[in-house]
């Protein structure tokens, strides 16, 4: 029907239906995404007491080290002076394999969060489906065969939880959490990696000295060996006197392979470290203890809260446990659910979006649990047990790095002591195996005197190489205990504050 001139054309109630259930459904999607995520059912995070001393056992003061200067752990290169050594470390962040492991369960883990962090959003998706059927006439009103059609074309919105009771959303902080936990468990990695490299250098470093020794002590006692066969041969000296020295002799060799077999192997453990070949390594060049390390900054146990990685890992799993009790309680509470689509729909095809096609199906559903045999109690109960097992880790990392500390500081000052002490046994034993082959020589003693002083000797140099080691092996696990270099290990490019509040 036309309608009488200079009449406008009225607007088709479907279209002024559709506009309002438009402007209804953005509506009503802006109000629930600000109601959403407003309450949180989690319990009030507090970080536990410090279970630990306020200070560290007070050590005294060591002499050798007392006027070097004190610097930050903000950079494991300001630590390490020895540039060989630096360069090996280097390398080892680059290629160690086990820390490469480490930084894909970081891209795995931030994965498995940005998962988790999509469920606050609706999931809206287009489709367009087209149908064909033939129903025969003895099962319809007409008594013919229909043939039906049905095309449809829009955007569908999944089944979206409406998050009331912040279920989804503690879901999410205990992913970042997680997530968290994960890279500074990575930073406390590359820390112990950083400490075993040195370590392992410094071992092969000491071994290279130890071979020097021995192998000036093989020199030696070949050339004594010369001559006292030549003295036997011309009867000045007895064949027990001979034996005695081919005893030193082959004591000494015997020494000197089991240091090359122990070389060689800790330069295979040295280069499984780096990952490239370290056997370039000239076995020279010797460590200088009094300026391959730093002197760090001790501090106070509470900057361990901060600075050790491991510890910071530990308070992050803490919190995703204090989230995850959040998320079980919300189990107790109803569940509701948006699910609709809005598009147009046609039994023909050319008629999929002319005016009048419009359809729309919008569902919300709300569930609300009644019985389910004890699993939201049981689930609220394994939450609250996981996060008193935080607790206890968490508790027990503080008091493994202060216990770390503490030997380290008591290792620092003893090896400190046991080095003066062997320094002067040494010259000691010295002293001893030249008079004792004074007197060997001027027929004042037998050779089993110049055999034990000998002896001693050789026990003597290689106890203070081991003992050397040992004290600058003390001063790099110290600066890794105090959590040294852990400042300057980069974090995963994120927002903290924002992934939190999002």
């Amino acid at each position: 029907m036309t309608p009488p001139s200079g009449m406008q054309h009225p607007v088709p109630q479907g279209l002024l239906r559709r506009s309002h259930i438009i402007q209804f459904l953005i509506m009503a999607a802006a109000t629930v995404l600000g109601l959403a995520g407003c309450i949180s059912l989690a319990p009030p995070y507090d970080t536990p007491p410090l279970p630990v001393a306020l200070v560290y056992p007070e050590p005294a003061p060591v002499t050798s080290s007392a006027t070097a200067p004190v610097v930050s752990l903000d950079d494991w290169r300001d630590y390490f002076s020895d540039t060989y050594l630096k360069n090996l470390i280097s390398q080892g962040l680059e290629h160690n394999r086990d820390l490469r492991t480490a930084i894909l369960r970081v891209a795995e883990a931030r994965a498995a969060y940005s998962i988790q962090r999509s469920t606050q959003f609706p999931a809206i998706g287009a489709g367009v489906s087209g149908s064909r059927s033939r129903t025969p006439g003895d099962l319809n009103l007409t008594g013919h065969a229909l043939i039906s059609n049905d095309y449809q074309a829009g955007l569908d919105l999944g089944n979206w939880e409406l998050d009331f009771w912040g279920r989804v959303h503690d879901l999410k902080d205990a992913a970042l959490e997680n997530f968290l936990a994960t890279d500074d468990a990575r930073r406390a990695f590359t820390m112990v990696l950083v400490e075993q490299i040195a370590d392992g250098y410094l071992t092969l470093r000491e071994l290279d000295e130890r071979v020097a020794l021995a192998q000036r002590t093989i020199s030696s006692r070949q050339e004594s060996f010369r001559i006292f066969k030549r003295r036997f041969e011309v009867g000045a000296i007895s064949k027990l006197d001979l034996i005695l020295v081919e005893t030193l002799l082959t004591q000494a060799q015997a020494l000197g392979a089991q240091l090359e077999q122990s070389r060689a192997a800790q330069a295979h453990l040295l280069t499984q470290l780096i990952g490239v070949s370290v056997e370039s390594l000239s076995q020279e060049q010797h460590f200088d203890d009094a300026s391959l390390l730093q002197e760090p900054h001790v501090g106070l146990p509470s900057e361990l809260l901060t600075a050790r990685p491991d510890i910071v890992a530990a308070e992050h799993q803490l919190r995703a446990a204090h989230a995850n009790i959040g998320a079980a309680r919300a189990a107790f509470f109803p569940r509701v659910a948006l699910t609709g689509n809005l598009g147009s729909a046609s039994a023909e095809l050319q008629g999929l979006f002319q005016a009048g096609s419009g359809a729309w199906n919008f569902t919300p559903s709300l569930v609300a649990p009644i019985f389910d045999g004890g699993r939201n109690r049981a689930g609220l109960d394994l939450a609250e047990v996981r996060r008193d097992l935080a607790v206890a880790n968490y508790e027990k990392t503080v008091q493994t790095a202060f216990r770390e500390v503490s030997d380290a500081l008591s290792a620092r000052l003893w090896l400190s002591e046991q080095v003066r002490i062997q320094q002067a046994a040494l010259a000691a034993q010295n002293e001893r195996s030249r008079l004792a082959k004074l007197r060997y020589d001027n027929g004042a003693s037998p050779y089993l005197e110049v055999l034990d002083a000998q002896r001693d000797l050789l026990v003597a140099e290689q106890q203070l190489v081991q003992t050397r080691r040992a004290l600058l092996s003390s001063k790099i696990r110290l600066y890794t205990a105090l959590g040294g270099g852990a400042a300057a290990l980069s974090r995963t490019d994120i927002s903290v504050h924002a992934g939190r509040s999002t």
